[in-house]
């Protein structure tokens, strides 16, 4: 079953969770275990990231520097093909239009059709590491609704090869992301709004949205879309603080405000670990809030940690 039919039938909010696939040379084994702490709970479907190609810099022998271009997670698509068949539960790929050509795309989507994969996470990406924008790839997507579309387009059966005959149409169900608080690189909310819907209107089926601590934003964003005639359903993305830090690296990196109670709160605290029940305590509560408003689900963002989702989910859903 697609995310959008599970969302339409289910019968209360689904919980769902992100996944990174483990570092280059490092095993599957830590996915599992998390997978193992959250099974309880019947996750309707689990994420994963996809992580673009990176430049490296490496320094020769003689002095000068070599550049290199890796991709430190890869595995994706064959690290949700195997938690799909352990567990018999929904996976979800991110696909980026960063890093990938439009031919590489359509082959990943290949892929995972032939692995019975028919869910897909469409964004952008981030600017390559070092760059203030973002470049596509040459012949690569630059916004995320062309990306919707060419996964629309294989849906419809029609491939970049045009000559094909008798090509098999897919069956993808095509999410996408949104910001409540708007994307930084967005001169303001309007275009942002506007760009949200050119997405949807591409194709996406649902969205989900990029963390936030305060509901009440949460809630204007979601009154806007529906004033923008952006009709489908949108799933809360939350995300815990973990650490003392967080309350000044999460806005930084992520371009968010934190409230001033949830501010105050963690500088109360004297260790990471008082911070971190500090952050069970503060995404309960916005669990609780947004179960009780009935959002389709809330989508939570790991890291790779289980046991404060854990207690969040416990006590929330």
């Amino acid at each position: 079953m697609s995310v959008i039919d599970k969302i339409k039938n289910a019968k209360g909010p689904l919980f769902t969770f992100e996944l990174l696939p483990p570092l280059k040379g490092h095993s599957i084994e830590k996915v599992y275990a998390t997978i193992d702490m959250l099974a309880e709970f019947e996750p309707a479907y689990i994420n994963f990231t996809t992580h673009r190609n990176e430049i490296m810099f490496r320094e020769r022998p003689d002095g000068l520097l070599e550049k290199r271009i890796t991709r430190l997670r890869p595995g994706t698509i064959a690290l949700a093909a195997a938690v799909r068949y352990k567990y018999n539960i929904t996976v979800v790929p991110h696909l980026l239009c960063g890093g990938f050509t439009r031919e590489e795309t359509e082959n990943v989507l290949i892929e995972m059709s032939f692995l019975g994969i028919d869910d897909v996470l469409a964004l952008r990406g981030d600017p390559q590491r070092g760059s203030r924008t973002f470049i596509p790839e040459k012949d690569g997507h630059t916004h995320t609704w062309q990306l919707v579309k060419q996964i629309v387009d294989m849906n419809n059966g029609k491939y970049i090869e045009e000559s094909l005959e008798d090509t098999t149409p897919g069956r993808f169900c095509i999410g996408v992301a949104a910001y409540p608080e708007k994307h930084f690189e967005a001169p303001n909310l309007q275009i942002d709004m506007e760009n949200l819907k050119f997405k949807v209107d591409a194709g996406a089926s649902y969205i989900v949205t990029q963390m936030f601590f305060d509901n009440s934003k949460f809630f204007g964003f979601r009154d806007e879309c529906r004033k923008m005639g952006i009709n489908v359903p949108i799933v809360a993305g939350i995300k815990p603080i973990t650490a003392l830090n967080d309350i000044k690296l999460l806005p930084q990196t992520f371009h968010i405000d934190l409230p001033g109670d949830l501010v105050n709160a963690i500088r109360k605290c004297a260790t990471d670990k008082e911070a971190r029940e500090a952050g069970i305590e503060w995404a309960t509560m916005q669990s609780k809030e947004l179960i009780k408003d009935g959002v389709p689900g809330i989508h939570y963002y790991t890291l790779g940690r289980a046991d404060n989702i854990a207690s969040i989910v416990k006590a929330a859903f």
